[in-house]
């Protein structure tokens, strides 16, 4: 499974993660959790506790190996429950993708009808990507992505800059932060409220879809 950005609702987030997991044992038997981790885009931590959680399950079967290394073998329990998980997953992902089309495309149409038409979104996710999908039907324009310093280039098609005063220089004019960021929405919407006060945005301009569950001032809804 390639690698992404963990967060959409807390269950697709769940079923991707094993998923991946029980994808990349399959694939690699000798594959270390830290390895694991950086294709699953998940803390070291985590990917342990998912290891163990599988292994409880009996869906992997972890074996001590030379040189104080481990391997991880699918059981037949594994391979029967990854069948069923990518059923699940292609299933919660439409669903996931439904609802936050419908989501950005109703902010950005309330964002145009108030005249805002140069959109900077405050995260590179999924969010993010269908947002920009959805901006030419809206009518506005996304300029650019704020994301993580991780060498991530572009998001949907738009540049990803590391920080505001990066997102000012290249986009001049902004009428409208969107926060998009599925991993940490509470302390982008904070960071963005502060930006905007730094550099004389209103509040009201700063927004975020419904389904990442900020307070109301942040929201449009239709």
């Amino acid at each position: 499974m390639a690698k992404r950005e963990t967060l959409l609702p807390a269950r697709e987030s769940d079923v991707g993660i094993v998923l991946g997991m029980l994808n990349a044992v399959e694939r690699d038997s000798a594959i270390t959790q830290r390895h694991l981790a950086r294709e699953l885009g998940i803390a070291l931590g985590l990917a342990n506790a998912y290891v163990k959680r599988c292994a409880k399950k009996g869906l992997i079967k972890i074996r001590h190996v030379p040189l104080n290394r481990y391997a991880y073998y699918l059981t037949p329990k594994g391979f029967v429950e990854k069948s069923r998980l990518t059923a699940e997953y292609l299933s919660v992902s439409f669903d996931f993708f439904r609802r936050a089309r419908q989501e950005t495309i109703a902010l950005l149409a309330a964002c145009r009808e108030r005249g805002w038409s140069r959109v900077v979104l405050w995260g590179a996710s999924e969010i993010a990507e269908v947002m920009v999908l959805s901006a030419a039907e809206a009518g506005v324009e996304i300029l650019c992505v704020m994301g993580p310093a991780n060498g991530q280039k572009s998001c949907g098609g738009r540049p990803v800059v590391a920080d505001f005063a990066e997102a000012l220089a290249l986009a001049g004019t902004i009428d409208v932060i969107v926060v998009t960021d599925t991993r940490a929405p509470r302390e982008s919407q904070d960071a963005a409220l502060a930006a905007a006060r730094q550099h004389a945005i209103a509040a009201e301009r700063v927004l975020a879809p419904a389904m990442l569950g900020l307070a109301p001032a942040a929201k449009v809804r239709p």
